[in-house]
Formats: C-alpha cells, structure tokens, sequence
C-alpha cells in the first residue's frame, strides 16, 4: 500500500511514497531518496556501504567502478558538483551497493544528454544481465523497451497494453502513440 499526498510531497514535506511490497516470501522496504544526492556525498561507492563493511564490498565496488568507470575517476570529487549523469550513474552506484535482488528506478534518462541516456540503458541492462531484477519507470519508451523483457503501457494510471518489449515496439498503437508513428 502506497500513501501519497500531492500537496505535502510538492512541499516536500514528506516522501512522494511509503509502503512495501512482497517479493520472493519477504517483504521490501520503499525508500524514496528524492533522486538527490546530498550535496557533501562522493562518488565513491564505498560510502554507500556504510561503516559495516563486509570482504563482498571489494567485489561490488570494483563491478560498480567497472559499469561506471567515471566515478573511478571522480571518486576524490563531491557527488553535488558532479554532472546530471555522474549524479545518476552514483545514485545507482549507491543502489547497487547494498547487493538487492531488485533495483527500481524512476526516469533514469530524465534531464541526461542523449549520449548519456544510451550508456544509462546499457547499463540498466548489464545490471539485469548480472541476475538482477530491474522495474523500470520511463517516458523515453522506444529506450526503455528495446531493454525491457515485459513492459506495461498505462495511460492515467490504467494498464491497456502489455507485452514484452519487442511485441510492443512492433504494436502499431504503441508506435504511432509513443514511438513517433
């Protein structure tokens, strides 16, 4: 169950979303972060681990230092001075580090560049291609459906088409409304 509260969330004066979900026997926490990174945050994926470190960390930070390899690179700089895509590519970094089973992700190409968003969806699929289990959220649906192995199209909040991804990029009424015809 979600709680959502338009006036509150625009003031944000509480998080767009609560709740949890089931998922494989367990239940899952909703953690909405705001898609901001505190300004004094680094790149470094080591800080998303937190003060628990465990021997798994190294092998994480090294395959989230290999899909990013500009947080390699960035890892002395802090998070609020970095590009629109660094920013994205760390907050998915941070994601990634608590090693979840699931990974959800709202508008990831949102404000990117259009080099950007190609390299933001190559690695949404390389996350899904490491066993990963990826619920994706995205306007840019020619993008988010040649990745995507089963997507809905909702129209004000209702389902009316679904598929996997290369059924719907060949559904004419996903074309012509989504894909520019």
């Amino acid at each position: 169950m979600f709680n959502f509260n338009t006036k509150r969330v625009l003031n944000q004066k509480r998080a767009a979303a609560t709740g949890s979900f089931v998922w494989a026997g367990g239940r899952l926490r909703v953690q909405d972060r705001g898609g901001r990174l505190p300004v004094g945050a680094t790149p470094s994926p080591q800080s998303a681990a937190g003060p628990d470190h465990s021997p798994r960390d190294g092998v994480r930070i090294d395959w989230i230092c290999e899909l990013f390899p500009k947080l390699r690179e960035r890892r002395d700089q802090k998070g609020g001075t970095l590009s629109g895509g660094e920013q994205q590519m760390l907050a998915l970094g941070r994601a990634l580090m608590s090693a979840a089973d699931v990974v959800m992700m709202d508008e990831p190409s949102l404000g990117l560049a259009p080099m950007l968003v190609k390299e933001v969806f190559d690695i949404i699929a390389a996350i899904n291609q490491q066993g990963k289990t990826v619920l994706l959220v995205e306007q840019n649906a020619f993008a988010a459906l040649k990745i995507a192995h089963y997507a809905y199209v909702l129209e004000v909040g209702v389902i009316v088409l679904q598929g996997s991804g290369a059924e719907l990029i060949a559904d004419a009424r996903v074309r012509e409304a989504y894909l520019g015809g």
